[in-house]
């Protein structure tokens, strides 16, 4: 974020002039994405962040989706089918990613999550790349991300023919990179793994009893 060059193109009567360099210490502050797409009503989630991308953060923002619009747009439903990315925040291979959505979504919620998660290499056939990042990519391109307002204006103001929709709002906190969930941890889930690619393809469901908040760890709500 900051007085930099943003790749593409847009018409304006007078060139912009940007910094030569994207210099950290020249930044207003770093932006973090993490996004959920609805593929039945083609509406977009986006939580902007200024700390780290992790897996806390990326169950936050499933989580706050949940509340404001998953719940409202889909009374009475007991069972979420995530579609992700084999990396990064929510990647296969991270514990935290799993222990999150136990806690925060299975759990709090009484809701039993399905996660698959594409291959490695083939997040490109994820909807949420080319029908809501990519627009919002397009919707801001060559102009420069000077101030927080103007990232969020861009994104919820991204629209497409087909009626895309998008809300973004900030998601306060730290978000330490590097936690550590422990073997006990992991052996408390209620996670069942498929039988066709367990690896990437498994379903968590609500402990019951749910665990006192004694026995759990702090929620970062």
């Amino acid at each position: 974020m900051g007085n930099f060059k943003n790749a593409g193109q847009t018409w304006a009567r007078e060139p912009t002039a940007v910094n030569v360099h994207d210099y950290p210490h020249d930044a207003l502050g770093r932006a973090v994405p993490y996004g959920v797409y609805d593929l039945t009503r083609n509406r977009g989630f986006i939580c902007i962040g200024s700390s780290g991308d992790t897996p806390a953060f990326a169950v936050d923002t499933i989580c706050a989706w949940w509340r404001t619009e998953g719940q409202v747009g889909f009374p009475g439903t007991d069972h979420l089918l995530l579609l992700a990315d084999a990396g990064g925040s929510n990647s296969y291979q991270t514990r935290a990613w799993k222990e999150r959505l136990q806690v925060q979504i299975c759990d709090r919620f009484g809701l039993t999550v399905t996660v698959c998660h594409y291959p490695t290499g083939c997040s490109k056939w994820n909807p949420i790349e080319h029908r809501l990042f990519s627009q919002i990519s397009r919707n801001w391109a060559g102009v420069p991300l000077r101030t927080w307002d103007t990232l969020l204006a861009f994104i919820c103001g991204t629209v497409t023919s087909t009626g895309l929709v998008v809300h973004a709002e900030f998601q306060p906190g730290d978000y330490p990179t590097g936690v550590k969930v422990s073997d006990a941890d992991m052996k408390a889930l209620n996670i069942e793994h498929h039988i066709i690619c367990p690896t990437w393809n498994y379903t968590i469901r609500p402990r019951t009893p749910v665990p006192t908040s004694s026995e759990l760890r702090e929620l970062i709500l």
